[in-house]
């Protein structure tokens, strides 16, 4: 069976971010694995209230920050994708990882 391993990756710093994925994508490549993406997603425009009191009340301006999203997709290849999943990675980096298992065409469902 085959494992597709979803890599998301969200930050405000956008710079550090394309660097980051370029790296990890360049890494899966070479050890064979494959790779598809980086996809990015539309960057979110974030809106924050911030108050002076614990209340209800007086306010300072609001906080805004924008965050950006890439993807990534290996396939097939665990040892990689395990490598990948236990990476250090920075603080200002939301990762998020998920594992699909894959059943080849033809394979019965039970």
């Amino acid at each position: 069976m085959a494992f597709v391993t979803k890599l998301s990756f969200q930050s405000g710093d956008r710079d550090a971010l394309e660097a980051l994925v370029t790296d990890i994508k360049r890494m899966v490549e070479r050890k064979g694995a494959e790779c598809k993406g980086p996809h990015s997603a539309p960057p979110d425009r974030l809106t924050v209230p911030q108050y002076r009191t614990l209340g209800p009340g007086d306010q300072f301006p609001s906080w805004t920050y924008t965050t950006y999203t890439r993807r990534l997709e290996i396939h097939g290849n665990d040892e990689v994708a395990g490598r990948v999943g236990h990476m250090d990675f920075p603080d200002h980096v939301h990762v998020e990882i998920e594992v699909d298992r894959k059943k080849p065409l033809g394979h019965r469902k039970d």
